[in-house]
């Protein structure tokens, strides 16, 4: 939401009136105003605390909301009043990105809908009345509904707003979105629940704000690890930058190996995990040449047999300078072994077909397909076509031919849109690093050059 396209901002709009409408009280109904108001005041001081520096703002996105106490009103409360609760919250939320005031009303709008849809649910399903204490075990069935609902309300809504807001294709984005909504809501939604047993209960409120202890504890810790995680992120970037300004020609092709790791990695289906995981092998796959002398890594002219043996030592120390971040897991072997070839050919090890790890069979096709996309000093870039041309050419002996159909299959779905290209590097000197396919380079240093990487 940088820049918000006009269709997003109407798109805000409505949901905003629907969210308002939803949060009217209905003429005749009661809407329990004591109860709202605590249970609005706690949820926006919940809100408050989990962007606070102390527990850490380095959540991912859209987990960063405090659900409990908007679930236990929608158990508590009628459809309208749980909608309710949700709205000073929301409003009143630290929002860090610009147009904030369009920000925090659709988090409001979008609280507001899944809230009263989910109390609405609820109570269609059987749940007791407002204010009743809900009975176990028969109140698990409508509560379990309530929360795919409320999980189901902000997946149609969040993937509108990234169909109309950051452009993504529909048939995009809502793919894994509910689940990822699903797991975090679930949690949340039996905490709720037990709040509004205690809050039922004869021991009233208090009782129930003992259920938001370990709840904020365990979201400190959760918070607490993604803080860690963004440190490991930024020693990352540090590292590609140092890669970087050594080997000028190289500038954000890092990044761009990462990208096209990650189009295979989801083409292949893989889960998202080892998606991130592969992205971080892309970007760290060149890591080593830190290890690498300078004057060869920039040498204008042919390697010599002893020069070209010292560059190909680059994986292992790539992989030895990596071996103590424990979250990378099997990056570390697409780091080490991203040159080896399927027919024995490659280093450091000659590994073959199957005995190549298939994080480094993924890397090994991004890397020479951002290589061959790339222009360079020595010859400007090859067309997305050409290159997978040659991939498909070099598949069987060089490449593994399921990596370069994954590839080829998420190109011609999404294209290809590099962010950084090598027109921007002031070096003058040849290809020193990448999987180039064998005999694609048209002069003699380039040729021993990209087999010495």
């Amino acid at each position: 939401m940088r820049s918000v396209p006009a269709r997003a901002r109407v798109y805000v709009v409505c949901v905003a009136l629907a969210g308002g409408l939803c949060a009217a009280p209905a003429p005749g109904t009661d809407p329990s105003w004591p109860a709202v108001l605590l249970l609005a005041a706690l949820f926006a001081g919940c809100e408050q605390l989990s962007r606070c520096h102390f527990v850490g703002r380095r959540v991912p996105r859209g987990l960063g909301t405090f659900f409990p106490v908007l679930l236990a009103g929608v158990f508590l409360l009628p459809p309208s009043a749980a909608a309710l609760v949700a709205l000073p919250g929301a409003l009143l939320a630290r929002v860090d990105r610009h147009p904030r005031w369009l920000r925090r009303l659709w988090r409001a709008a979008q609280l507001a809908l899944a809230a009263w849809a989910s109390a609405w649910v609820y109570g269609a399903l059987g749940g007791p009345a407002a204010g009743a204490a809900p009975d176990f075990p028969y109140v698990l069935w409508p509560a379990g509904a309530a929360v795919l609902a409320f999980s189901g309300v902000l997946t149609v809504l969040d993937g509108g707003i990234l169909v109309t807001a950051e452009r993504l294709p529909a048939r995009t984005a809502w793919r894994g979105l509910f689940l990822r909504i699903l797991a975090p809501v679930t949690v949340h939604g039996l905490a709720g629940l037990m709040m509004a047993v205690l809050w039922a209960s004869p021991y009233g409120p208090p009782a129930a704000l003992l259920v938001l202890l370990p709840m904020g504890v365990s979201c400190w810790v959760f918070a607490q690890y993604h803080r860690e995680r963004a440190a490991h992120q930024a020693t990352i970037r540090a590292l590609v930058q140092a890669v970087d300004i050594k080997d000028r020609y190289t500038r954000g092709h890092s990044e761009r190996v990462g990208r096209a790791s990650v189009m295979i990695a989801r083409e292949l289906g893989l889960d998202d995990e080892r998606v991130e995981v592969l992205r971080f092998a892309g970007i760290l796959h060149d890591v080593g040449k830190l290890g690498v002398p300078t004057r060869l890594l920039r040498k204008d002219g042919p390697l010599t047999p002893d020069e070209r043996r010292i560059i190909e030592l680059h994986p292992e120390y790539g992989h030895e300078m990596v071996r103590g971040i424990g979250f990378l897991g099997e990056a570390r072997a697409a780091i080490l072994h991203h040159h080896e070839r399927i027919d024995g050919s490659g280093y450091p090890y000659g590994l073959t077909g199957p005995q190549i790890p298939q994080c480094a069979r993924v890397v090994a096709v991004a890397d020479a397909f951002d290589a061959m996309t790339s222009t360079r000093s020595y010859r400007r870039a090859r067309p997305v076509e050409a290159a997978v041309a040659e991939l498909s050419r070099c598949a069987g002996a060089q490449f593994d031919p399921e990596m370069v159909g994954a590839l080829a299959r998420a190109l011609e779905r999404h294209g290809w849109h590099p962010e950084v290209t090598a027109d921007e590097v002031t070096a003058d000197v040849p290809d020193q690093g990448g999987n180039v396919p064998a005999g694609t380079a048209p002069a003699a240093p380039a040729v021993s050059r990209s087999a010495a990487r």
